[in-house]
């Protein structure tokens, strides 16, 4: 699924840079980690978590690390980035919940929680912004609602494949490698989730 060139001069590069070239790749990866962050964090818990110490400990855990990565050729460098930010994340979270004596059996997984977690009108809102055209803005507020209920109506992994291109801004390759779907399956499952909400635009236009 990954770009094996891409990959193999990640490598290449990480085997025989150290840590100066790791730093280098992070860095140029600490955007996209971070946007991760703000759309993962438990909205009850956003005040009390400090993404910046989140992304250091993701860094220090994925040096530490780095011949896992190594010994995994079909890994993605970002994904795999990824991965580790969002346990720190979860981590991050688990700890707050254990100082406040929450049982973790109510703990709601990240993945399952990534939806709720940020309002629906949020995403609806983004969404919306990036579909519609300037002779359409004064729609803008009717349409929230109706993005709002299409994106609540969709399978999840179809929800999950538009937030992670729209949001994570990850491309489709690394969508698939996140979901364990093949790079066909993740286009044809976001061209799906896509042509709901264009529909939910046009629809509502048309009346205008």
């Amino acid at each position: 699924m990954v770009d094996d060139s891409e990959q193999h001069d990640i490598r290449s590069r990480l085997q025989t840079g150290g840590q100066d070239v790791f730093a280098e790749l992070f860095s140029s990866h600490r955007g996209r980690l971070k946007k991760l962050l703000l759309h993962h964090v438990d909205a009850r818990l956003r005040t009390r978590t400090d993404l910046s110490d989140i992304l250091q400990e993701a860094y220090m855990d994925a040096f530490r690390r780095i011949e896992h990565f190594l010994r995994k050729p079909d890994l993605s460098f970002y994904v795999w980035l990824r991965q580790i930010t969002l346990q720190r994340l979860i981590d991050n979270h688990r700890a707050h919940l254990l100082a406040e004596k929450r049982s973790l059996k109510t703990e709601v997984s990240l993945s399952q929680s990534a939806y709720s977690s940020q309002t629906s009108r949020a995403w609806a809102l983004q969404l919306i912004e990036a579909q519609l055209s300037p002779s359409q803005v004064v729609m803008h507020d009717e349409m929230v609602g109706r993005v709002e209920r299409a994106l609540e109506s969709m399978d999840d992994t179809d929800r999950e494949v538009l937030m992670l291109r729209h949001f994570e801004e990850l491309k489709n390759n690394e969508v698939a490698e996140v979901l364990s779907l093949s790079p066909a399956a993740a286009s044809n499952r976001y061209v799906r989730a896509l042509k709901r909400l264009r529909d939910v635009v046009l629809s509502r236009s048309e009346t205008q």
